[in-house]
């Protein structure tokens, strides 16, 4: 099976990649920080094939990505002032969010309680979002394989391990998001991207 290339700017390029998704496909998107592939996250067998493609661990859980504040009830049972605030400021854009787990999300998108969230700042990847739901989508490379930051990046790791690629063209920073931790008593950053310690810090004391 080769890999099929549709370009963002393609009238029907979100109803494509939706249907490809409803039926469980497998596909890679762009984002504001990489190319990332991408599954429904609402059945245990769509997040197996991310993991299977990627030669991940499944130690490592899988990020969701969401089109819209409105979808938060579908990921996380608790959604607390400081993840509405931080929410509010940051997205879209490049910052994950460690939130408690929806207990009817599948057991295999995360080996914790916990789940990382966040909404890109890609309008193809939000047209996705807000037709289809939240997505689980990890990065769109082999595990220790180099990052993508373009369709034939992704082509060049994953031809014939996906469905289809729509094609965003470059994407603007190629760094991974700021990963924040929002489950314990105090907030921590897990990993440190484009956002800064003290971007965070001075939203929540606005």
């Amino acid at each position: 099976m080769r890999t099929k290339i549709i370009k963002s700017q393609s009238i029907l390029s979100t109803l494509i990649a939706s249907i490809a998704l409803w039926f469980g496909r497998v596909i890679a998107i762009p984002t504001d920080t990489v190319y990332g592939i991408a599954v429904k996250a609402n059945k245990a067998a769509n997040i197996e094939k991310l993991y299977k493609i990627k030669a991940r661990e499944h130690t490592k859980a899988i990020p969701v990505l969401i089109g819209d504040i409105s979808q938060l009830p579908q990921v996380t049972p608790h959604i607390s002032p400081t993840l509405l605030k931080l929410a509010k400021n940051f997205w879209p854009g490049p910052l994950t969010i460690i939130i408690p787990k929806h207990p009817g999300l599948p057991e295999n998108i995360s080996p914790t309680p916990t789940l990382g969230i966040r909404i890109p700042d890609h309008p193809a990847a939000i047209n996705i979002l807000k037709m289809v739901g939240p997505l689980a989508v990890t990065s769109a490379n082999i595990s220790g394989g180099a990052d993508t930051n373009t369709a034939e990046e992704v082509m060049a790791q994953l031809d014939g391990l996906v469905d289809l690629i729509i094609d965003g063209g470059e994407t603007e920073s190629g760094v991974p998001s700021t990963v924040v931790d929002l489950t314990g008593k105090e907030i921590k950053i897990l990993r440190t991207g484009s956002i800064e310690l003290e971007e965070i810090q001075k939203a929540l004391s606005i």
